[in-house]
């Protein structure tokens, strides 16, 4: 079998205190065929290797990694000039290609380049070289494209998620996002461990590369390695505190609810009737959104890209999503001008709204 060998030579220096102009660094190995229980999947591997001689600089072989996770096979990495992220200084280099025969001892070597790349990994990093190899056999790789949905609340609990690249975000059942997950990031655990269905749906906004491991193998890998039972510990404790703080914040600001059961016009209504001063949070499925009042008067209102009268018109249009008010104003919006009359604003918006025939309903309740 022959297999390629990816050489990056340094064709620019700027200062790099590593390398030197014509420095070459070796990138072999190609993408590793896995099969477990009949089901084939590719994870790419590589190995690095330094000019002669020379420390290996952390930054440029974690770039190079990302290369390749990027293409995923060595074959598919472009041969054009390429960058490091830089340091103290920075170089560009050059790929270029040979081949060369794979045997046994390249098959050992993508092992062992495999469980490098897992050792840069949170919930990895305990463990050693040869713990690592043995991961490899029981990871499979998938790629998800931005607006896949991942996991759905409720569903059965079977794998444990670990981001390789891409970004996901963590939704109510609403479509509200509660979070964002990059790089190196762990989902899934809670309901493997708990035995209860999928507490939140995980939607990709970033096209996404994910390692998993089934909710077997994890149940294998948790009593063989105690140092991967910690970290979970560590971040569900993390995860259990964040929640309680964000319930204690909500009790704190003494209003709070969905949008489905309270509309906007009805909470702006509730604001200036009650002579209020604080900001509102709405979070919507197309982001957050914020409205600040001053003794019932509207002195802000901040939604997608509009601000002022017309962001105030577009929240009115909303029917899903959360609330919640704070009892406080920035030091900006103590003394910024009112923005309009409240009520004209208001009654301009119910026009709006049926006309677009988003929620007619809400009209008799407000206006009584």
């Amino acid at each position: 079998m022959r297999t390629s060998e990816v050489v990056f030579k340094v064709v620019e220096n700027d200062r790099c205190p590593c390398y030197c102009k014509g420095d070459e660094f070796k990138l072999s190995g190609n993408a590793l065929l896995l099969e477990l229980k009949k089901e084939k999947t590719f994870v790419s591997t590589a190995i690095v290797t330094p000019p002669y001689e020379r420390e290996s600089c952390r930054t440029l072989i974690g770039d190079l990694t990302r290369i390749l996770i990027e293409h995923e096979s060595i074959d598919r990495i472009p041969e054009d000039l390429l960058a490091c992220s830089g340091c103290a200084g920075r170089i560009k280099i050059k790929a270029g290609r040979r081949h060369r025969t794979n045997g046994a001892k390249d098959r050992a070597r993508n092992l062992d380049a495999v469980a490098a790349i897992l050792s840069n990994f949170s919930i990895f990093q305990a463990l050693d070289h040869q713990n690592l190899r043995e991961m490899v056999a029981l990871l499979k790789l998938k790629r998800f494209a931005r607006n896949d949905v991942i996991l759905k609340k409720g569903d059965p609990a079977q794998n444990l998620y670990i981001i390789l690249a891409g970004a996901v975000d963590v939704l109510d059942e609403e479509g509200v996002r509660l979070s964002a997950l990059r790089r190196g990031d762990v989902f899934g655990e809670m309901s493997l461990i708990s035995g209860e269905p999928v507490g939140a749906t995980i939607k990709v906004v970033e096209p996404a590369k994910i390692i998993f491991i089934n909710g077997k193998n994890f149940k294998e890998i948790l009593n063989k390695f105690p140092s991967i039972q910690m970290y979970l510990a560590r971040l569900l404790a993390q995860r259990l505190a964040k929640s309680n703080l964000a319930v204690a914040e909500e009790i704190a600001s003494g209003m709070l609810g969905r949008l489905s059961e309270m509309p906007p016009a009805e909470i702006f209504q509730t604001l200036n009737l009650n002579q209020k001063t604080g900001r509102l949070s709405l979070m919507l499925p197309d982001g957050t959104a914020r409205v600040a009042f001053r003794q019932g008067e509207l002195v802000g209102a901040a939604y997608k890209k509009k601000s002022g009268k017309e962001a105030f018109f577009d929240l009115m249009l909303e029917n899903e999503g959360r609330f919640k008010f704070h009892p406080d104003l920035s030091e900006r919006e103590k003394s910024a001008p009112v923005i309009g009359t409240f009520m004209d604003m208001l009654l301009e918006g119910l026009r709006r709204m049926d006309e677009c025939r988003c929620a007619p309903e809400y009209a008799d309740k407000i206006v009584a």
